[in-house]
């Protein structure tokens, strides 16, 4: 169970705290989903459960441990909203190798498979792929670190209707297996998928029952 418990980001350099005493509580194997409007906090939110940051006060805990910063980048794994901007490989080969060198290639194409992209070859360019199978790539490249906790900023932003139900479909197989916590503008297109929703506004959270977040999708 990931518990997040009053959890406030106030850096120096802003006026006022950009998250607000964030509570939540999401259980293994749900996809929880939060949306709000731009500049809601909703990708700081995600850096700090990713260990990117330290929180002001508050914590995070994973079955009712604290985690510091270090701990969460070892237990989460997050896709940026666009990923394909980090890519730093040739090859699909290269970019899943960075940092896992050891990693065999049956591993390589296990994680490959669970994004839908085992028909295409190693030697591929993240670069040459369409913007749907770079979102899949980025996906893999979690995947194959093993992270209990799943996190994704906007994951079908800017992709084309199509590639964004591609997108939503793969994220119905992942969560048989993972945890993910996904943000996005907009609930409509992922309300289905979400076994809990927040709504986060100007820094504070609050929970969206599952009526309410069933008439918005419809």
């Amino acid at each position: 169970m990931l518990y997040l418990r009053e959890l406030t980001y106030h850096p120096p350099a802003s006026q006022t705290a950009i998250l607000k005493n964030i509570s939540l509580e999401l259980p293994p194997q749900h996809l929880g989903l939060i949306y709000g409007p731009s500049g809601s906090g909703k990708s700081t939110l995600l850096e700090l459960m990713a260990g990117f940051a330290q929180p002001t006060q508050g914590a995070i805990q994973w079955r009712e441990q604290d985690l510091d910063p270090e701990a969460l980048r070892q237990l989460a794994g997050l896709v940026f909203q666009f990923p394909e901007r980090h890519f730093c490989g040739h090859s699909l080969l290269e970019e899943l190798r960075l940092g896992h060198p050891e990693l065999a290639r049956n591993q390589i194409e296990q994680a490959l498979k669970a994004v839908g992209l085992d028909h295409l070859p190693l030697k591929a360019g993240p670069h040459a792929l369409s913007g749907g199978q770079q979102r899949r790539l980025a996906l893999a490249v979690q995947l194959i670190r093993k992270p209990y906790l799943l996190l994704l900023d906007e994951p079908t932003a800017g992709l084309d209707w199509s590639m964004r139900q591609q997108i939503i479909g793969l994220l119905k197989q992942l969560k048989q297996n993972w945890t993910l916590l996904v943000v996005s503008h907009d609930a409509d297109e992922l309300a289905h998928l979400a076994d809990r929703c927040w709504q986060l506004d100007h820094g504070r959270l609050r929970a969206v029952p599952q009526t309410t977040l069933s008439s918005t999708a419809g």
